[in-house]
């Protein structure tokens, strides 16, 4: 398949995918998931609402960095699945959007400081998360899954065998992969890169041996690297289950 095909082809896929959760799906655990901040009171939930409604605009704090949920193009446009539902909420509240770019290490100071309204980025529930904004059903259920280059799924399907000093796992700083690689791959080689959206070359590339990341990104890389980077099925998809969710005040 070309390149100018297989976009087009990503983007029908992930637009039906959206269409999807909006329209109610429950298969896979799908389901719509909005919150708001935990101190913020029924008075401050409808000012933002008002404030929404009367300036038109939907401020939305995502990272960009996220595929198959939210990645920024090298033209600087974002795409995705929480970009196309964030469009449908606006749409729904006779807003636009206006996406705020943020990072997983500041996406919740960004968020409760007032940057944006909601926050959209496949955003994981997390206990510290739900102490600063509430969060409802999950719209995506998995769990964190290691991805290595094809030659080597044999030597790293258990977690031990992964948590050695001479394996080299690539991690991005501020997000769940690096609170997993903290508590169960703290002997493991660090290899830090801050750009998620190129993380994964470190391993086609030989820089790292292994990145554990959520399971549906794991499934989107192998995709679309075929023969270069492969997810390893031994280690259960569930090792760490993930809840995505988005945030909004």
């Amino acid at each position: 398949m070309t390149p100018n095909a297989e976009q087009p082809m990503r983007t029908s896929s992930r637009r039906a995918l959206s269409a999807a959760i909006l329209g109610g799906a429950t298969a896979a655990g799908l389901s719509l998931a909005f919150a708001m901040p935990a101190a913020a009171s029924d008075a401050l939930s409808d000012s933002t609402l008002s404030r929404v409604q009367q300036g038109q605009v939907l401020k939305v704090c995502t990272t960009g960095d996220y595929a198959p949920f939210s990645h920024r193009e090298d033209n600087g446009d974002f795409e995705g699945i929480d970009i196309d539902m964030a469009a449908s909420l606006a749409k729904s509240l006779g807003a636009t959007v206006q996406t705020v770019p943020t990072s997983w290490p500041t996406l919740m100071e960004d968020f409760t400081s007032g940057k944006c309204d909601i926050a959209m980025s496949g955003i994981s529930v997390k206990l510290d998360r739900q102490a600063q904004a509430y969060f409802s059903q999950p719209y995506q259920t998995g769990g964190k899954t290691p991805i290595v280059r094809c030659e080597d799924v044999d030597k790293y399907q258990t977690v031990a065998q992964i948590n050695q000093p001479s394996v080299r796992i690539t991690v991005n700083p501020g997000g769940t992969n690096e609170r997993f690689a903290n508590e169960f791959l703290s002997d493991a080689t660090r290899v830090a890169h801050n750009d998620n959206r190129t993380i994964f070359n470190n391993i086609i590339e030989d820089r790292a041996d292994v990145m554990v990341t959520d399971a549906i990104e794991t499934q989107l890389q192998a995709s679309r690297h075929p023969g270069a980077v492969q997810r390893a099925p031994g280690l259960a998809v569930h090792l760490l289950p993930e809840r995505l969710s988005a945030a909004a005040g």
